[in-house]
């Protein structure tokens, strides 16, 4: 059964989530008003409407409450400026308490029932004085919620070492399991400086090529194979996948010479994978990770 939906983001580049469009006429970048497990919020429309399996949705379906008008739009911009005259009272309150924690960001439902506030720490903080004195300030629910720096950098924004604009601040909406052995296979310096956002996470980006870069290695020879070459059988010592190209110390001579891959072919016996093991043999999972 195929069901009509739109998808609406409530942050710049955070989640879609997929909501009935009921009986309004709704386009990409129109403002909704929809009911959300936090209450009523403001969101905007991404794409739709469309119609999508009964299977691809996560029960219940909510329906678009209306269209956002001018008030909607006004009471928005409202909430932004609470948000910030909270941040500040948050700061103090947080270095009245002396509490080892940094505020990251603020955020007021659409509906101002409540307010939560983004922050992070080395390890647990106990800030029940602190919601209680936010409370009586704000007089209304309020939520703490500790991020990790990942999710801190993608609310506060930055420029990566490419020059633009962090990935995750403007379209990545997921983050994804990023493990050092792409560094490794994209023969990338493995100095954590190099590598590393400004999160101190490793770069989100090392998984985007990743996909080539393995299928690339799969006609390739691995590192210490034993192969067959004009000059004689040798064992290779490095690969380069751009120039497809390969460095063979020579068996009888102990020289290093660079080959073309067409060149080579492979000892009898050895499966031709980079890594030189065989293709059924599964990966580790007890990757490195920073």
């Amino acid at each position: 059964m195929e069901l009509t939906v739109v998808g609406v983001r409530f942050k710049k580049a955070g989640k879609i989530y997929y909501f009935d469009p009921g009986e309004h006429l709704l386009a990409p970048g129109d403002g909704v008003i929809v009911e959300t497990a936090r209450g009523v919020e403001f969101g905007q429309v991404v794409f739709g409407p469309m119609t999508v399996d009964e299977e691809e949705i996560v029960a219940p379906l909510k329906k678009v409450i209306r269209k956002a008008d001018n008030q909607d739009c006004r009471q928005l911009a409202l909430n932004r400026e609470k948000e910030s005259k909270a941040y500040q009272v948050c700061l103090e309150k947080i270095s009245d308490h002396k509490l080892p924690m940094k505020l990251v960001g603020v955020e007021q439902t659409f509906d101002a029932n409540k307010i939560i506030f983004y922050f992070t720490a080395d390890g647990r903080i106990d800030f029940r004085e602190l919601v209680k004195d936010l409370a009586s300030v704000f007089r209304t629910r309020i939520e703490l919620r500790q991020i990790g720096v990942r999710d801190e950098a993608k609310m506060v924004g930055g420029l990566g070492c490419c020059g633009r604009e962090l990935c995750c601040a403007t379209w990545l909406s997921d983050f994804a399991s990023v493990s050092i052995r792409m560094a490794k296979e994209q023969n990338l310096s493995l100095n954590p400086t190099k590598i590393s956002g400004i999160c101190g996470r490793l770069m989100c980006c090392l998984k985007y090529e990743n996909e080539s870069y393995e299928h690339a290695r799969e006609s390739l020879p691995g590192l210490g194979s034993w192969v067959i070459t004009p000059d004689g059988e040798g064992k290779v010592s490095s690969v380069n996948i751009f120039k497809k190209c390969l460095n063979v110390e020579l068996k009888e001579s102990k020289t290093i010479k660079e080959y073309q891959s067409e060149e080579i072919t492979m000892k009898e016996g050895q499966s031709k994978n980079y890594r030189g093991h065989k293709k059924e043999c599964p990966k580790q999972s007890n990757e490195e990770r920073i």
